[in-house]
């Protein structure tokens, strides 16, 4: 009995996992999701559905219909048409079902794939030999469709986990005949093929790398829905509109332009127009930037150049305003000794106070001092002496 239990619980997460995944139930996981629930009991809501990870981003929910004992990080066989795939448990307990209200997919209605097996050894050989053709696959695919000449990029390819089924990840930017692909790749593969066309943004999710910040992109480890980013969120928060550094590696505006645009756009609703000019008696001021949270608006006498700066609280900009509708010049923008004393300015501008040179020059080494205590007694001796 003990031998047949050990033959039919499968492989457990730390029996090599690294070996034909790169995967480990302990690690942060593409769009991993922490399940702050798992100490809690279980409701009487349905809690035999799990998530099932598999290569990259792509997640599924499937329902355990043989009560297996499954924790999160095992690896399982899932129903797949045609055949079963292999992955990764994810998610299980409570936790699926907020999951599941986030994707708006009814428990009642929907048909959920079954759960059959934890994976045997066969199942994660024959798993480990579908995803080393991968790669190559993936290459060799280009090149037919470089052949072709169709506008197409072949982004990533994805083995089912008995062998029999691949899914292409394909970018275009207009509509692609692919029937003549498809019979050339099932000629050189011996594979059912799949074609599945996603975007920019979630290719870099899919393959994943570092961003400017220095942290993993975010379409890799949170970001599920992609809403769209324009210049104007950029424009909202005072950023240069320069395209080297707005995009990211999809070559789109980085989605992290959206996270506070709220705040920046709450905290202009009491912000005058920049297109409002000015008026004084020595010239007409002209907008150049605005500094949001500290409510300081900076105006120029010289549209062209953009050169001296001054800075003027929104509060003093709404009563200039007032006062030109009214046809009264006033004398200066701001008193500057009053806006210092109020607290409004208080930026230093340290650039340039150092050279850049400070450290080529070496510094005279230091003479060590002698102890002279221990020179004291030496020198009584030799008058001894």
């Amino acid at each position: 009995m003990e031998i047949n239990e050990k033959e039919n619980s499968g492989i457990q997460p730390e029996q090599n996992i690294s070996s034909c995944t790169g995967l480990n139930s302990e690690c942060c996981c593409k769009l991993q999701a922490y399940d702050w629930l798992k100490d809690i009991p279980v409701s009487t809501q349905r809690s035999d559905i799990i998530e099932v990870q598999f290569k990259n981003t792509r997640k599924e929910f499937f329902i355990n219909v043989n009560s297996l004992r499954i924790k999160k990080g095992d690896i399982v066989a899932v129903e797949a048409s045609p055949g079963h795939d292999i992955g990764i448990v994810s998610l299980t307990g409570e936790l699926v079902n907020f999951q599941l209200r986030k994707q708006g997919i009814k428990i009642e209605g929907h048909e959920f794939k079954k759960v059959y097996r934890k994976a045997k050894v066969a199942d994660l050989e024959k798993w480990h030999e579908a995803t080393s053709l991968e790669d190559s696959t993936m290459l060799k695919t280009r090149k037919i469709a470089s052949d072709l000449k169709l506008d197409m990029k072949i982004g990533d390819v994805e083995y089912q986990g008995d062998k029999t089924k691949a899914i292409f990840y394909y970018i275009a930017d207009e509509r692609v005949d692919f029937r003549e692909l498809i019979k050339l790749l099932a000629e050189n593969f011996k594979i059912r093929i799949e074609m599945r066309q996603i975007g920019a943004r979630q290719e870099a999710g899919r393959i994943g790398g570092i961003g400017s910040c220095g942290r993993e992109l975010c379409c890799s480890t949170f970001i599920t829905n992609f809403v769209s980013v324009t210049t104007n969120s950029a424009r909202h928060q005072e950023i240069s509109l320069n395209p080297q550094k707005l995009a990211g590696q999809c070559s789109k505006l980085k989605c992290c332009l959206n996270y506070e645009l709220d705040c920046y756009v709450d905290a202009q609703k009491d912000f005058p127009s920049h297109k409002i000019v000015l008026e004084t008696k020595n010239g007409q001021a002209y907008h150049s930037k605005t500094d949001i949270f500290r409510g300081i608006m900076w105006y120029t006498f010289d549209p062209v150049h953009m050169v001296n700066f001054t800075p003027v609280p929104v509060n003093r900009v709404k009563e200039i305003i007032e006062l030109n509708k009214k046809g009264t010049k006033v004398d200066v923008l701001v008193d500057i000794a009053k806006v210092i004393k109020e607290g409004h300015l208080d930026f230093k501008n340290e650039v340039g106070q150092d050279s850049l040179t400070r450290f080529d020059d070496k510094k005279p080494k230091r003479k060590k001092k002698r102890n002279n205590k221990r020179r004291g007694p030496r020198n009584e001796r030799t008058k001894m002496l």
